[in-house]
C-alpha cells in the first residue's frame, strides 16, 4: 500500500516536468491540485488478461505523456480496472515516472459487484437488487478499492449513480440514505482513507426540475453540510458532458438571486470540481462530426480531438474523461495538448451551431 495523496505541491511538480503542455494551459488549478484537462477512464473492456495488459500500458503512457487524472470504479470490469490501475501505479512509482502526490486517483461504489459483495449485506439495504448506499457497504467497498489500487488514501470517492435508487424509493428516503452515507464518508476522510467525496452521476444533473430521477445539487450540498459542517468534503461532481449531451450547461438547474443558473455554475459557486465523463460519448464521437462544425476550430486534427476539445473547454469543467484502453489512443488523444482550450466565445459558437 502506497502512502500519501494528491497535493497542490506534487501536481505542480508533475506539471513542471511537462512544460510544453503547461504552456498550452493543459493543467487546471483546483482546490485539490493542478489536474490535467484530459483524464483517463477505465470503464470499457472485457475482464481478461489481454485487456488488463493494455490498460496498464495505457496508464503508463498517459503518465509519461502528461496526464495525471485517472478514473475507475470497483464494478468496472468486475474490479479488474481498479487492479490494473493499481498495478500501473506500482510500476510508475517504482520506476519514478510519477510520485503518489502527483496523481489524482478517483473511484466509485454503489453497484453490487460479483465477488465484491460483503457477506453481511442486508437485503433491506439494497435498491432494485443491484444498488446500495448503506454506510457499512460503502466502507467495505472503499477498503476493497484501497487494496485493489494499492493506495492508503483514495483522492476522490464517488457515490456511483445514486439517482438509480429513485426508481425504487422516494426522494425523502434517498436523502436519508445520502445523509447517512455522507456522515460515514466524513469519518473516512478524517481517517485518511479518502480525501474527498462526491457523486458520479449519469442523468441526475442533466434533467429539468420535476423530471423523475433528477437531483438538486444545492440540496445535496446541504446534506453534506449537515453531515460534515462548513468544511465538508463533498468537493467533486462527475457527469456526462459532450457534443451530444450538453444539458449540464444548456439547462437551468436552480434560480440564484432570481436568475436561472446551470449546474456547472452552481458547482463553481460552491467550490465543487466538475469532471466531464463520456467526453467521446463512448466512442460515438470519434468520427462523423459535421465538416462545417469542425471548420469552426483550426486546431483539432481529428473528430476525437474536436470532441475532447469541446468537453474540456466547457465553462466550469476542470477536466474531461475519455476511456483509453490502448496506448495508441492515449498518444492520439494527447494531441489536444498542442493547443489551449477554446475561448468561451468560440466554444459557445460551436455549442450554438450543434444545437
Amino acid at each position: 500500500m502506497t502512502p500519501g495523496f494528491f497535493t497542490p505541491e506534487g501536481s505542480a511538480r508533475f506539471a513542471a516536468r511537462h512544460p510544453a503542455l503547461a504552456a498550452q494551459a493543459f493543467y487546471r488549478t483546483t482546490p485539490a491540485g493542478a489536474v490535467s484537462s484530459l483524464g483517463l477512464g477505465t470503464y470499457l473492456g472485457k475482464p481478461d488478461e489481454t485487456t488488463s495488459a493494455r490498460y496498464v500500458d495505457s496508464i503508463l503512457a498517459a503518465l509519461q505523456g502528461g496526464i495525471n487524472t485517472f478514473d475507475t470504479a470497483i464494478n468496472y470490469r468486475y474490479t479488474r480496472s481498479e487492479q490494473d490501475l493499481g498495478e500501473a501505479l506500482r510500476r510508475a512509482f517504482y520506476e519514478n515516472l510519477a510520485a503518489r502526490d502527483e496523481v489524482l486517483i478517483a473511484t466509485k461504489a454503489g453497484f453490487l459487484t460479483a465477488g465484491a459483495v460483503p457477506s453481511n449485506l442486508h437485503p433491506s439495504h439494497i435498491a432494485g437488487d443491484s444498488h446500495c448506499l448503506h454506510p457499512d457497504f460503502l466502507a467495505d467497498q472503499i477498503a476493497r478499492s484501497r487494496a485493489n489500487l494499492r493506495l492508503d488514501t483514495l483522492d476522490v470517492f464517488y457515490l456511483h449513480n445514486p439517482e438509480t435508487q429513485l426508481a425504487h424509493i422516494s426522494m425523502d428516503k434517498l436523502e436519508e440514505r445520502l445523509l447517512d452515507a455522507f456522515a460515514r464518508l466524513e469519518q473516512l476522510c478524517a481517517a485518511n482513507h479518502i480525501r474527498f467525496y462526491g457523486a458520479a452521476t449519469w442523468s441526475a444533473f442533466r434533467l429539468k426540475p420535476g423530471q423523475p430521477g433528477r437531483l438538486s445539487l444545492p440540496r445535496i450540498l446541504e446534506l453534506a453540510r449537515q453531515a460534515g459542517g462548513g468544511d465538508h468534503h463533498f468537493r467533486f461532481l462527475q457527469l456526462p458532458f459532450n457534443l451530444g449531451m450538453p444539458e449540464a450547461f444548456t439547462l437551468p438547474h436552480v434560480l440564484l438571486d432570481g436568475e436561472p443558473v446551470n449546474v456547472l455554475e452552481v458547482a463553481a459557486s460552491s467550490g465543487v470540481t466538475v469532471v466531464a465523463s463520456a467526453a467521446l460519448h463512448q466512442a460515438r464521437l470519434v468520427n462523423g462530426i459535421p465538416r462545417d462544425l469542425r471548420a469552426r476550430w483550426n486546431e483539432p486534427r481529428s473528430d476525437a480531438e474536436f470532441a475532447l476539445q469541446f468537453a474540456r473547454s466547457a465553462p466550469g469543467v476542470s477536466f474531461a474523461l475519455a476511456g483509453m484502453s490502448q496506448s495508441a489512443h492515449v498518444r492520439e488523444n494527447l494531441g489536444i495538448g498542442a493547443y489551449p482550450p477554446a475561448p468561451a466565445e468560440s466554444w459557445l459558437g460551436v455549442l450554438q451551431r450543434e444545437r
